[in-house]
C-alpha cells in the first residue's frame, strides 16, 4: 500500500509530495535536508471538506495504520505474512472499522499544531491490534487448520505503526464523514462528544533535525527512506533515532574493482545460553551444519548477520542465513576495515532493533533438525554482547547480486522490491 503525504519544507516553505515511509526529507526547491522526527508515532490525517470556520468542530477517530512482516514458528516450521493493514483505533457503533483504499487514493495531511478540531482517544491495546491482524490474515493453511499446533515464536519485523485519522463532523441533523461529505446514518453524535477528546498535544509535533555531521559539521548523505546517515567527510556513520543522531560502530569489507554494490549488514555478537551457543562452532554444531567445525571457530564468537536492508520475509530468512553460517569466510578472509564512504552504498532500511528482533528466526531458520532447536525458542533469551554496522562488497551477475567472497546471492528485483516494504 503506497500512501503519500503533503509536507511544508521548514526552510523554503515549498510544498514536498513524500511516502509515509520517509524519514529524510530533500527539499528540490532549496535543497535543504531535513530529518523528520517524532516522540512516538507519526500522526497523519485524511483530506477534508469542511469549510475554515467549522474547522474547530471536527472529532478526528483514529485507525492504526500496521505494516511490516509477521513470523511464525511452530510445529509445521516457519510461517510468514507481509500486513499492510488499518484498523480502528476507537471502536464506535456506525464508524467504519477500516479504511479501506482511502489512504492510498489521496494525499494525507499531517497532523500539527495548527490543526484544529479534537481527537477521539485511542481505546485499544496495540497488541491486541496486532494479534487481530495475524489472525485476520492467517499466516499459513497449517496454521489456520490446526488449532492445537504448537507456537513456539511470533516476531514482527520491519514493522511501522503509524496513526492515521478520520476526520468526522457532528451536525444537528447526525454525524457525517468529513471526507466524503456523507452522513453516517447508525453512528451516535452525542456518544462520540461524550468521549474524552482532546485537543492536539504539544508531544505529537514533528520536528525537523538538522543533517549536518555532529562531528565535522558536514552535510550528511542518505535517501528518503534511509535510518543511517553517512559523512563523507570524516567517515562516519550515524544512526537516526528519537533523541537525534548518534554514531554507530561501522566498518567495510573493500571489494575487489568489479565490485558494483554496497550492502550494510547488522553483525550481532550474542550469547545463546538456552541453546548452550557461545561461539561459531557451537552454532555449527546445534544447528546441525553439514560442515566440519575448526579449531579456530571454537574461539570464534558466535555472530549474527542480519540484513540492514528490508527484504521479502522469504529471502530476509535465507540471506540472514546464508550470511551467518558464511561468516568464517569472512572473517578468514581479513580484509575489513574501517568505515570509508564509497561509491554505490545500498540505504539502511531495517533499524538495529528490528535485527535483534529477528535473532530467534535466523536460529530456527538455521536448524537442519527441527526438534533440536525448535522447543527451545520460547526459554531463548539472547544475550547481545556487541552490535556493529558493516557493508560488504556484491558483484553484479545480470540478474543477481553476489556477495564476495561469502556467496550470499539476491535477486536484484527482490532487492528493488523491498524499499517498497
Amino acid at each position: 500500500m503506497k500512501i503519500q503525504v503533503e509536507q511544508s519544507c521548514p526552510q523554503c516553505g515549498g510544498s514536498v509530495t513524500l511516502s509515509v515511509e520517509d524519514r529524510l526529507l530533500t527539499c528540490p526547491y532549496c535543497q535543504v535536508k531535513s530529518f523528520l522526527q517524532v516522540a512516538g508515532a507519526f500522526r497523519y490525517a485524511l483530506p477534508n471538506r469542511v469549510r475554515a470556520e467549522k474547522q474547530g468542530q471536527i472529532l478526528y477517530a483514529p485507525y492504526l495504520r500496521f505494516k511490516g512482516n509477521i513470523f511464525t514458528v511452530s510445529e509445521a516450521g516457519i510461517a510468514y505474512k507481509v500486513l499492510d493493514t488499518t484498523q480502528d483505533g476507537c471502536p464506535q457503533p456506525g464508524l467504519p472499522p477500516s479504511l479501506g483504499l482511502r489512504p492510498q487514493a489521496m494525499k494525507l495531511v499531517r497532523i500539527s499544531q495548527e490543526t484544529r478540531g479534537r481527537f477521539l482517544p485511542l481505546a485499544v491495546n496495540l497488541q491486541k491490534v496486532l494479534e487481530k491482524a495475524a489472525r485476520i490474515h492467517a499466516l499459513s493453511h497449517k496454521e489456520s487448520h490446526k488449532e492445537d499446533e504448537v507456537l513456539y515464536h511470533r516476531a514482527y519485523i520491519g514493522e511501522t505503526l503509524s496513526y492515521i485519522y478520520l476526520p468526522l463532523l457532528p451536525r444537528e441533523d447526525g454525524l457525517f464523514d468529513a471526507v466524503l461529505g456523507e452522513p453516517l446514518a447508525h453512528a451516535d453524535p452525542a456518544a462520540l462528544q461524550a468521549l474524552n477528546s482532546t485537543p492536539f498535544r504539544p508531544h505529537w509535533q514533528m520536528q525537523f533535525l538538522a543533517t549536518l555531521c555532529p562531528r565535522c559539521g558536514w552535510t550528511l548523505d542518505g535517501e528518503g527512506d534511509c535510518l543511517v546517515l553517512t559523512c563523507s567527510n570524516c567517515d562516519t556513520a550515524w544512526i537516526i533515532g528519537k533523541n537525534g543522531l548518534t554514531q554507530t560502530p561501522c566498518t567495510i569489507f573493500p571489494g575487489p574493482s568489479d565490485t558494483a554494490l554496497y550492502l550494510p549488514f547488522w553483525r550481532i555478537r550474542v550469547n545463546l545460553p538456552a541453546v548452550e551457543i557461545q561461539s561459531f562452532a557451537d552454532f555449527i554444531r546445534r544447528t546441525n551444519q553439514p560442515l566440519v567445525p575448526r579449531k579456530e571457530w571454537e574461539q570464534q564468537p558466535m555472530q549474527f548477520w542480519i540484513p540492514a536492508f528490508k527484504l521479502r520475509p522469504k529471502i530476509f530468512l535465507r540471506t540472514a542465513r546464508q550470511a551467518t553460517i558464511s561468516q568464517w569466510r569472512l572473517t578468514r578472509e581479513g580484509q575489513e576495515k574501517e568505515m570509508r564512504v564509497v561509491p554505490n552504498m545500498y540505504p539502511v532500511t531495517l533499524p538495529l532493533s528490528e535485527a535483534r528482533q529477528s535473532l530467534k528466526l535466523i536460529l530456527a531458520e538455521s536448524a537442519t533438525n527441527k526438534r533440536k532447536i525448535y522447543p527451545h525458542l520460547p526459554y531463548v533469551r539472547p544475550e547481545v554482547i556487541s552490535t556493529s554496522l558493516v557493508f560488504l562488497p556484491f558483484r553484479d551477475r545480470h540478474h543477481d547480486w553476489v556477495q564476495i567472497p561469502g556467496g550470499t546471492v539476491i535477486a536484484k528485483s527482490v532487492l528493488h522490491f523491498g524499499r517498497a516494504l
